[in-house]
C-alpha cells in the first residue's frame, strides 16, 4: 500500500487591526473633552457641587433601580420567558443566566420562528422586553 502526502505550505499569519470602540463612556478610542463624544454621550450627574443632595438622590434611585433589575433576573432562572426582539420577532426560551455586564443571556431550548435550538447566547440589545409567569 503507497501512501501519498502533500506538502501544505502555511500561509503568512495576518495581524488583526483593533480599531477604537465608539463613543461609549466605559471604552477607549474617544476623547471626553471632544464635541462628539459630549453629544453622544451626555452623562447625567453634574460635575457641580451645588447640586450635592440632588446627586445624592439620583445616585439613591440608581442603586434601587439596578437592584430591582438583578431581583428580576434571579426571578427569571429557570423559568419559560418570552423575548419581544427587533423586527417584531417573538421567541421563548427557559432563561439560564447573564454574563456579569449584562450584555447577552443564555436560555436553553429557544422556541424562535425558524425552529427550536437546544441552547444559545441572546444578546441584549436585540432584545426589546421579556416577560414571565411569577
Amino acid at each position: 500500500m503507497c501512501v501519498l502526502f502533500k506538502q501544505i505550505s502555511m500561509k503568512t499569519p495576518v495581524s488583526v487591526l483593533r480599531l477604537p470602540r465608539g463613543p461609549d463612556p466605559n471604552s477607549r478610542g474617544f476623547d471626553p473633552n471632544s464635541p462628539r463624544f459630549i453629544a453622544l454621550c451626555p452623562t447625567t450627574l453634574s460635575s457641580s457641587s451645588s447640586s450635592g443632595a440632588v446627586d445624592e438622590e439620583e445616585q439613591r434611585l440608581r442603586s434601587d433601580l439596578r437592584e430591582r433589575f438583578l431581583r428580576t433576573l434571579l426571578l427569571m432562572t429557570d423559568k419559560q420567558v418570552e423575548f419581544n426582539m427587533h423586527e417584531k420577532v417573538r421567541v421563548r426560551a427557559r432563561f439560564g443566566a447573564s454574563d456579569i455586564d449584562v450584555l447577552n443571556f443564555q436560555v436553553s431550548g429557544l422556541e424562535t420562528p425558524l425552529g427550536v435550538q437546544k441552547e444559545a447566547l441572546l444578546r441584549c440589545q436585540d432584545v426589546i422586553s421579556c416577560s414571565f409567569e411569577l
